[in-house]
């Protein structure tokens, strides 16, 4: 099943989602929340499943607008992003003049982000100057349900509830100094967006194997195609992995965002999800980078499809502006 939250609260108010992403209906007597149907899934995910399958087979419901679209979890409890693609890791350290330690290619790197409040889907990035260095980070995200202290990676399988594409805003010219203080990423990481839809793994068919979803991500700025990189290739911690270092130390609850990292491939081909790693490949070709970071006015747009060529998950597609 698919489901999204449309704007209004601090939580949103959640629907069901056509596979087709064209219609959707209101589920308050199921849940009223995205939050409040994973607080209780064992008893909430048959019967919206049963809604599900009416919508898709059935019709009916009222037609779908991703304008009207809060992330699918407005705000969460816990917000964690990993860096899975370690060669994205690798050049972007680079960039910084930063040596990456062997460690990173066997112990996931993650950072603990805000959460109290996402951007929506359609929703403007916000900035309060372009000399931060405004980019973004395509990445693949999960929700979980309870994950218990110390679970094991063949556990948490089975505690990814829904899954979901990322938009990771990073200032990238504030995070060095910030870095080199010692204590992690805060004024670098503004708030991310999500996709208007976030679906079951199941709805994703054989693309959902080993943990990791195995298509292109699609990245367009200003129209013009970025990059196409595959989110299953070279992705080195899958999300059990990445769920089970997070609950190394602790429980995580129900509702906790894990993010994949910025989707990077070896193919270079594929073209990238963020500016920062094409800067670096022209940092390493020609000795300078040229590839401008975004500016007041820009657009982007991550998307998923399938191999029919269907939004997935439909579009994350934002504007940037002045603060």
């Amino acid at each position: 099943m698919k489901l999204a939250s449309l704007k209004g609260g601090r939580d949103g108010k959640l629907v069901v989602v056509s596979r087709d992403l064209t219609h959707a209906t209101e589920v308050s007597h199921i849940a009223t929340t995205l939050q409040a149907a994973l607080d209780d899934w064992d008893v909430t995910a048959p019967k919206l499943k049963d809604v599900s399958d009416a919508l898709n087979g059935l019709g009916g419901g009222f037609a779908f607008d991703p304008e009207q679209c809060a992330s699918p979890l407005p705000r969460a409890y816990q917000w964690a992003d990993g860096s899975a693609y370690v060669t994205h890791v690798e050049l972007v350290r680079k960039a910084r003049g930063a040596e990456m330690p062997a460690s990173f290619w066997t112990d996931p790197l993650m950072y603990q982000g805000g959460s109290d409040g996402f951007l929506g889907p359609l929703d403007d990035i916000a900035a309060g100057d372009e000399a931060w260095g405004i980019d973004l980070e395509g990445e693949v995200a999960v929700i979980t349900g309870d994950v218990p202290y110390g679970c094991t990676t063949e556990a948490a399988q089975a505690q990814i509830r829904l899954v979901m594409l990322c938009n990771d805003v990073s200032l990238r010219n504030l995070i060095p100094a910030e870095l080199a203080k010692g204590f992690g990423f805060l004024q670098s990481k503004p708030a991310s967006a999500f996709s208007p839809v976030a679906a079951t793994p199941d709805e994703l068919g054989s693309a959902w194997r080993g943990g990791k979803l195995h298509l292109p991500l699609l990245v367009d700025i200003n129209g013009i195609r970025f990059g196409a990189p595959d989110a299953g290739t070279d992705m080195v911690f899958s999300f059990p992995q990445l769920i089970a270092h997070a609950a190394r130390t602790r429980a995580l609850a129900a509702g906790t965002v894990i993010g994949s990292g910025t989707v990077s491939n070896q193919d270079r081909s594929k073209g990238s999800a963020c500016i920062a790693e094409r800067r670096m490949l022209e940092q390493i070709k020609d000795g300078a980078p040229k590839t401008p970071f975004l500016k007041f006015g820009d657009r982007l747009r991550i998307e998923m499809k399938d191999a029919q060529g269907r939004s997935i998950f439909g579009a994350i597609d934002q504007h940037v502006r002045s603060l």
